[in-house]
């Protein structure tokens, strides 16, 4: 057929196909490509993922068609991809990476040999989704809400680990109010508080709300206004700053900007106080983790971020500029609220280096308090019902982290360990007694049981403070607290406040010598029954009976006190 074709005719048919080619091509990417030939090698943004402008994007052929990796993970052919969000809390991997999604020549993680690619993917999709789409092979994830996502995993065929801690909020997540009459979790009672459902926000309202005095009724009363996930943190932000609530649970920057912009605002309770609550940790698919041609990559990316956490602390400005480069998010604050204001973000965080993994992983001999949140979110959120699967089994908490890579890091760095074995705060008398004159954050009734006219205790009540007492104080690990005897309104008012003295004393004793908790961490105080929970007059305000009410008001109480 061809050959009977003029020349003409064959070079019109030719320059057709060619025009219909390049076409196609140009609208699947060319025109992009071309368009950013030539300029500065700087960010451009795609929705709310930045990409470099005279790169290529990943996985993509010339024109556009996705093309699979191929090489060894880490390669420049098959970097490594980890799913993060816009957050301050992941700048030292951009840092590592020379201020880039992409790694970049001469970057920490360029001279590991590691290529790294970081995906933003700011409408946080599940883990399975993640893992099978191959969108990244490591994502981030908070260490609660990673306790609540890894049955889920489970049951749809798949599995992950934990490799390291990136970050720990230290007052970047907070409850907070500008209603005067809010002082404490206790007045929260009948209230309105916003939030987002199943999140860290969520599982810190419910830990507080738990550990608080208030009763099973007042407990209910106060009213949860759940913001539609799409709207995320910016619309709890938005209820708050409308008075459409009376308070709420948010992170930053959305905490940073609520609280600049609604008068009279402040700070209910925070990990600030809550300082061993909310950690974010890197989670790798278990396909990647299993395969031993995989662990050098992975011991480079826990080193180079590592690595990003010095560069980040020793160059605060360098970070904002890392944020500001490649994220969208923090390209628009800086313009609306100032560099400033990013830098400012800084101080609610702590970029967690290979010292402070040792200690929240509890290498040094400590607590090991990822594991001891992760078993208590789990808690929570089953009985929240936030599991897909309300059967999964309980996992272990130490079948969720891979603990090689910290491990085999802290044995080159003898520096780090006895970095980690230090107090990361220090308690004087002095400023106890300045957090004492404040109202306490919250307030947990323990049921500390002694004979009566008694201030011995017996093994159940060592039990009951071990179990309910101690987890409260290594939550708040900034804090300190009251620790007071209460009784009911029987017997001799006089006799009732000495022996409830003697009863709290009993119990700090206990803890400084069982738990090493220093004693300056502590207030003794002995209210007979002048602070009593339930109204003995009106037992049935609170469903309860006298005898119930009574019993509510003979307990040991440990009130949280914030710096």
């Amino acid at each position: 057929m061809a050959a009977k074709l003029t020349p003409l005719a064959k070079i019109l048919i030719a320059m057709t196909i060619i025009a219909v080619t390049f076409a196609i091509a140009w609208n699947l990417g060319l025109k992009d490509y071309w368009g950013n030939l030539g300029k500065s090698d700087e960010t451009v943004t795609n929705g709310s993922t930045a990409v470099l402008k005279n790169e290529p994007k990943e996985g993509k052929s010339f024109f556009g068609f996705e093309s699979a990796s191929s090489g060894p993970l880490g390669s420049k052919t098959n970097p490594l991809k980890v799913s993060i969000v816009s957050f301050h809390g992941y700048a030292p991997a951009l840092l590592a990476n020379g201020k880039s999604l992409t790694t970049r020549p001469g970057s920490a993680f360029d001279q590991l040999g590691l290529n790294l690619e970081l995906v933003i993917q700011d409408d946080i999709p599940t883990l399975s989704t993640i893992f099978e789409s191959k969108a990244a092979s490591c994502a981030w994830r908070t260490s609660d809400f990673w306790a609540q996502e890894q049955p889920n995993l489970r049951n749809a065929g798949l599995d992950a680990k934990a490799i390291m801690v990136v970050d720990n909020t230290q007052g970047a997540d907070a409850i907070i109010t500008n209603d005067s009459s809010i002082n404490s979790i206790e007045d929260l009672a009948g209230k309105k508080i916003a939030l987002l459902q199943y999140t860290p926000s969520d599982g810190m309202v419910i830990d507080a709300i738990d550990n608080s005095s208030l009763s099973a009724r007042k407990k209910q009363s106060i009213q949860f206004v759940y913001i539609n996930v799409d709207e995320g943190t910016a619309g709890v932000r938005a209820a708050f700053n409308s008075g459409q609530v009376d308070a709420a649970a948010l992170w930053d920057p959305d905490l940073s900007l609520a609280l600049k912009a609604t008068p009279g605002s402040k700070v209910v309770y925070s990990t600030k106080t809550a300082t061993n609550l909310i950690y974010d940790v890197i989670v790798c698919d278990s396909r990647i983790i299993n395969d031993p041609a995989n662990e050098e990559v992975l011991r480079s990316l826990v080193k180079g971020w590592m690595a990003g956490v010095n560069q980040a602390r020793q160059n605060p400005d360098d970070a904002v500029d890392a944020l500001v480069k490649t994220e969208e998010f923090f390209t628009l604050l800086a313009k609306e609220q100032g560099a400033g204001f990013i830098k400012g973000l800084f101080d609610n965080i702590v970029w967690t280096g290979l010292e402070d993994n040792i200690r929240i992983l509890g290498l040094a001999g400590d607590t090991n308090h990822y594991e001891r949140v992760y078993r208590h979110f789990d808690k929570i959120y089953r009985k929240a019902g936030a599991l897909a699967n309300p059967n999964s089994p309980v996992i272990n908490p130490q079948e969720s982290f891979d603990y090689r890579f910290i491990n085999s890091m802290m044995a080159e760095n003898e520096a780090a360990k006895k970095e980690a074995e230090k107090p990361e705060f220090t308690f004087s008398r002095g400023e106890r007694d300045r957090a004492a004159v404040k109202p306490a954050a919250l307030t947990k009734p323990v049921s500390v049981n002694f004979a009566t006219g008694s201030f011995d205790f017996s093994k159940l009540s060592k039990r009951i403070i071990d179990t309910e007492m101690v987890p409260l104080i290594e939550s708040n690990g900034s804090a300190y607290f009251e620790v007071s005897g209460n009784t009911d309104s029987t017997g001799s008012r006089k006799l009732n406040m000495r022996l409830s003295r003697q009863r709290a004393q009993v119990v700090v004793d206990y803890l400084v010598r069982e738990w090493e908790f220093k004693r300056d961490r502590f207030v003794v105080s002995g209210n007979g029954p002048d602070k009593p929970i339930c109204n003995e007059q009106q037992p049935g305000s609170e469903d309860l009976n006298l005898t119930q009410c009574r019993a509510r008001n003979r307990t040991t109480r440990v009130s949280v006190l914030s710096r």
